[in-house]
């Protein structure tokens, strides 16, 4: 099986790529992020009669800000019944459930605007996910998880441990989301001894191109499923967003 996670940055504006995405790499779970249109503005390729035809698909946004969307190939899933946990706010969560295991996608808070904000959604996530574990649901929660989860998750370049996204506080949180659910960072599972592991870059001084970023977009699993981790890769060179496609392959 092979996931995807993306933030896209803008449904509208990404709309040949993510077609170009879905035609090259074929995932069977596919997690956007920051669709930023409701379902009334996505162009027809991605959304209504004929759009996407081999996935079923849920697209959760707002106009010109946050949403997520949660695209499952039919050919390895039955009509599955996309939800949204109680938490959710600002359309950042889709999930849905195959058997026993729930897939998420996910956009986390920045927490630039309302700190306070991010630090509840965080809470909230880390109950719900422990909940699922104790109900003996597995998981995938894919997405933007706005947390480097280590200091290597960021280059030296760009360390600053007040700034918002690298504060302890954030990532105790990211601790206990990974601990409470039982679940495994797949990305540095796979790529363990990899310091310039980022799948988001500013914009300045062409720090995309020289891999000057951090690793904020995540492919989290629980244990029983992270066994079958076969291979990972962040797709730097591939769209215009400042953040690349994480692409994670396993035996399920």
């Amino acid at each position: 099986m092979k996931i995807i996670t993306w933030n896209i940055n803008g449904a509208r504006a990404r709309e040949a790529q993510i077609l170009s995405l879905i035609e090259q790499q074929s995932p069977d779970v596919l997690c956007l992020q920051e669709v930023k249109a409701s379902r009334e503005q996505l162009p027809t390729s991605l959304y209504g009669l004929g759009a996407l035809p081999d996935y079923h698909a849920c697209w959760h946004g707002n106009p010109g800000y946050s949403g997520v969307a949660l695209l499952m190939k039919k050919s390895r899933f039955d009509a599955p019944v996309f939800t949204h946990p109680a938490f959710d706010m600002e359309t950042r969560i889709v999930t849905a459930a195959s058997g026993t295991t729930t897939f998420a996608s996910v956009y986390a808070p920045n927490g630039g605007k309302d700190y306070v904000a991010k630090i509840a959604f965080f809470k909230a996530m880390v109950s719900y996910v422990a909940e699922l574990a104790a109900q003996g649901q597995r998981l995938v929660l894919s997405g933007d998880i706005n947390i480097a989860l280590t200091e290597r998750d960021v280059h030296p370049s760009q360390r600053k441990p007040d700034v918002i996204g690298q504060r302890e506080e954030e990532r105790v949180l990211f601790r206990e989301l990974l601990e409470g659910g039982r679940l495994v960072d797949l990305g540095r599972q796979l790529a363990p001894e990899d310091d310039r592991l980022f799948s988001w870059w500013p914009y300045w001084r062409a720090a995309k191109a020289r891999n000057l970023g951090w690793r904020i977009d995540y492919v989290l699993a629980s244990e029983a499923i992270a066994g079958g981790a076969k291979s990972g890769s962040i797709l730097r060179e591939f769209g215009a967003s400042d953040h690349a496609p994480v692409v994670v392959d396993l035996d399920f």
